[in-house]
Order: C-alpha cells, then sequence, then structure tokens
C-alpha cells in the first residue's frame, strides 16, 4: 500500500478499518453478550535473573503467585528480550521490532536528546485505535523529554519514573506540578541547577508529581494504580503496561517486606514483585475478568551479576546482562489466559519480546502497517498449544548496541562476536574465527563450542547473519530527537 503516515494509520484504526491479522488466536468460550477482546496485562520487571522466579528453579526466593500463574497459565522457556539493556530492549517490546530497525540499541540518559520516533507504531497505540483503554504504570526509559512521553504514544495515563532508578533528573526538562511533594530536603530550585544519582522523578501524565520519590514505596503504588486502573476499566477492553522499576540497583522494598527473603535485599525485591502480581490476579478474579484477561510477565534483560549479592541469577545461563549469551537476553516467561492458555504447559519454542505487538494486534482484531518491517511474528499458536505448533522464527537474532553478535535456529546458536566487557564473563574466551556453535538443547550453559564438529551449521548460521546486516542496513528506522529545552517552570 502507499506509505502513510501514523495519524493517518491510526484514523484508519479507530474508524474499523482494521481486520484481524491472519492466525489470530480465537476467541475463549464465555457468555455470547461478552464478545469485546480480551484484557491484556504486561508486566515487566528490570534486570530480573532468569533463575529468580520460584517455577524457574530459585532455590531461595519464594514467588507464590507467579508459580500460581505458571500453574494456571504456560511457562515459556526460551523466550528472549530483543537486548541485553533497558532502553533497547523496551524499543522492541512496544514496536515489535530489534532495537536496530528503531534508532534505540542503548541506554538513554537524562541528557539524551533522543528517543522513541513519533513516526513508530507503538501496541499502545494499535490497541487505543481498536478501542482499548491504556496505561503506562511504571519506569518509561523511552525518553524523558516531552515528544517521547508514554501520552504522546498511545498511553491514555502514565504514572512512574522516566528512566531507571539509579540516574539523576534533568535540570533542563523538569516540569513540576503545581502541587508537587518535595522531600529529602530538595526544592525545584536545587532541581533545576544539578541533579543527583540515585534521586529520580515520580511523574504523572507529564509533569513530575514527587521529588525525589521514595524508591521503598515504587512497587506498592504501581500496585495500586495498577488495580484502580483494572477497576475503573473493567467494562471495557484494557491495556496496561506495567514495567517495574526493580530489581534494578539502587534496590529498595516496603517496610512491611523487608528482611523477610532468605535471598538477602534483592530475594525481598522480587518477592514483592510477587505479591503485586498476586494483586493483580485477585483483582481480575474479584471483577470477573480473568477469563478475559491475558497477563503475560517478563524481563527487559538479563541479572547485573556485577551487583553481586543485590544482582539476580541466571543460571543454568551463561553470563548476563550487557551480553549476547543466553543469561543476558534469555528471561523468564509466563503468561496466563483462563480457559484459552492450557493450564500447566511448557512451552520450549523460541518466541520473544518482539512477538508482543504482532500477537495483540491479531487478538485486538487491528491491522499491522504494511509500509514498514515489523521483526516480530503471532506466537498465539504456542500459546494455545497447538497440535504441531513451532516457533515462528527460522532465525531470532541476537543485537548488542548496533552490532549482530549472534543468532539461534532452532537448537543451534552461532555466537560471532563482541566480548562481553561489563559482565566479566569468566567464561569469556577469543573467539574463533568461524565463531563459536553451541547445541542449546543439550548444553543450554553454553559450555561447548561445537564449530569445528558442525562447519556446515556454523556456516549457515553465519551466512544468516550476514544477511541480516545487510537488511538491516537497508530497512532500519531513526528513533525520534527533540530539541533540550534551556529550562522551564
Amino acid at each position: 500500500m502507499a506509505s502513510v503516515n501514523r495519524r493517518e494509520f491510526l484514523s484508519l484504526l479507530a474508524a474499523g478499518v482494521g481486520a484481524a491479522t491472519a492466525g489470530a488466536l480465537p476467541r475463549p468460550s464465555r457468555a455470547a453478550a461478552d464478545t469485546r477482546p480480551p484484557n491484556v496485562v504486561l508486566i515487566f520487571t528490570d534486570d530480573q535473573g532468569y533463575q529468580d522466579v520460584g517455577c524457574f528453579g530459585s532455590p531461595k526466593i519464594k514467588t507464590p503467585h507467579l508459580d500460581r500463574m505458571a500453574q494456571q497459565g504456560m511457562k515459556f522457556t526460551s523466550f528472549y528480550s530483543a537486548a541485553p539493556v533497558c532502553s533497547a530492549s523496551r524499543a522492541a517490546l512496544l514496536t515489535g521490532c530489534y532495537p536496530a530497525r528503531v534508532g534505540i540499541t542503548g541506554v538513554l540518559f537524562p541528557n539524551s536528546n533522543n528517543g522513541i520516533s513519533d513516526k513508530e507504531l507503538t501496541v499502545a497505540e494499535l490497541l487505543k485505535g481498536r478501542g482499548y483503554a491504556t496505561a503506562c504504570i511504571g519506569k518509561w526509559h523511552l525518553g524523558h523529554l516531552e515528544p517521547f512521553l508514554p501520552t504522546r504514544h498511545g498511553f491514555d495515563r502514565y504514572y512512574g519514573i522516566p528512566y531507571s532508578n539509579d540516574m539523576t533528573i534533568d535540570p533542563q526538562s523538569a516540569r513540576f506540578a503545581d502541587n508537587c511533594a518535595f522531600r529529602d530536603g530538595q526544592t525545584a530550585e536545587q532541581a533545576r541547577t544539578k541533579g543527583v544519582k540515585n534521586l529520580v522523578p515520580l511523574m504523572e501524565n507529564e509533569q513530575i508529581i514527587e521529588y525525589p520519590v521514595d524508591q521503598s514505596t515504587l512497587t506498592r503504588r504501581y500496585t495500586e494504580q495498577a488495580v484502580k486502573f483494572i477497576r475503573e476499566n473493567k467494562d471495557r477492553p484494557f491495556f496496561l503496561y506495567l514495567p517495574h522499576t526493580m530489581p534494578h540497583i539502587p534496590l529498595a522494598v516496603s517496610e512491611a517486606l523487608k528482611g523477610k527473603s532468605a535471598r538477602g535485599l534483592y530475594g525481598d525485591v522480587i518477592e514483592e514483585i510477587d505479591w503485586s502480581v498476586g494483586q493483580i490476579l485477585q483483582v481480575l478474579d474479584e471483577v470477573k475478568l480473568d477469563r478475559n484477561t491475558l497477563v503475560v510477565f517478563t524481563s527487559d534483560n538479563g541479572p547485573w551479576l556485577s551487583m553481586k549479592a543485590n544482582g539476580g541469577c541466571a543460571l543454568p545461563l551463561r553470563d548476563g546482562k550487557f551480553s549476547t549469551w543466553e543469561g543476558g537476553m534469555r528471561e523468564p516467561c509466563i503468561m496466563r489466559w483462563t480457559g484459552t492458555i492450557p493450564a500447566g504447559r511448557v512451552c520450549d519454542e523460541v518466541a520473544g519480546t518482539i512477538d508482543v505487538l504482532p500477537t495483540l494486534a491479531g487478538l485486538a482484531g487491528a491491522k499491522l502497517p504494511d509500509d514498514r518491517v515489523i521483526d516480530g511474528r503471532d506466537i498465539s499458536p504456542l500459546m494455545t498449544a497447538k497440535d504441531g505448533a513451532v516457533s515462528p522464527h527460522e532465525h531470532y537474532f541476537y543485537w548488542r548496541g548496533g552490532a549482530l553478535e549472534a543468532v539461534r535456529s532452532g537448537k543451534w546458536k552461532l555466537h560471532l562476536g563482541g566480548q562481553n566487557k561489563k559482565a566479566k564473563d569468566k567464561d569469556s574466551k577469543p573467539l574463533a574465527p568461524a565463531g563459536q556453535l553451541f547445541d542449546l538443547q543439550a548444553d543450554i550453559g553454553e559450555k561447548t563450542d561445537l564449530a569445528a564438529r558442525h562447519p556446515d551449521v556454523a556456516e549457515r548460521l553465519a551466512g544468516a547473519i550476514r544477511a541480516a546486516r545487510e537488511e538491516m542496513r537497508k530497512n532500519a528506522r531513526p528513533c525520534g530527537r527533540a530539541d533540550r529545552p534551556k529550562g522551564r517552570k
């Protein structure tokens, strides 16, 4: 079709032109009067390791609500983020594209003048165009300047912090609400003069309502806001995106949960997130929406291993955050949709966060734009355990920064290069010219290089990487850019 801009495309959706995408998930059985598309709750944690959930093998962290969610739904054991760092991973989640596709390949900072482009179509915009109420409650990290805020990209409301909790306020762009609560001796004048590490603002929509936010209250307050949103929108379709601030450092937890976990403060933080999941599941049951709500739980990237006791665990995977080894990008993932996703199932087919947008588009009856490349695929056949369902990805690519470092195809993974310098992976070795080849079914920890034994497989996958790099060079899109204000009230 002729190229259309985002505004025109959303107008078409709102007018009801969008048709269900091919292979859309069948509607669950329910009363004939209730024919609306499913609600969606997308819970996204920060720096949580693959093993940091009870049902994924944590020996010390107790997560009864997540474990129950897995018993009532499906656990995905080969589910990937699209990047091993925050902003890039979030850009991929919301756009259905690899980070290099949308021009956000690393971490955005308070002095950044770039963010998500207004030409990108987010999952929130797609669902809003189909009549959904939309909210982002939690960490955003796709640009803190006004053109990049959630309310400019499909969310009806926003409540949360604009970037990572170890950053500072941006003195130039700080926009305080008239009733902003200042804490710890801070004032608007001080905030506009200099940022202080770990002191970050809490925003509501496009204004700061608390500075600095008390980080020990964030998980509880996000949960309260999420429960309120669900109750207020129980009679219409809704999309709730709940990207938790934790367990990114500095760790903070409610007083009631402090010192409760055998895993120390990190465990306390995860167990509070588990409590939050329990609150979400409870309110869905109370308002009788459990059979019409898809709940997804996953993380943005692997654990920050150099934080030691304050970081997570990705075992039995190799390495963690910042790397394209499995521990950096393979995430715990659980999905529940009572009556539609079969209970107690485990799916080991390759899927990832880039698949969220096309899958939800299918569920909502929204048409994907065909004037751009969307890397994700509809994984509803996997979610429903359809007979013969396999991964829709012949190749799944591992990007770090602007570099394509690895590819997975079925059980095989080829890692071509770019040694991890930040997480200090003790297993890293100089890469052979042909790269390292691993059989992830037999060797999930990526310990045995099989490139010499299977040179044909290594070359085939190297060819896929070369082709993908060339395709990305031709079809990548720029991120958004905005002028930084010189200061404001």
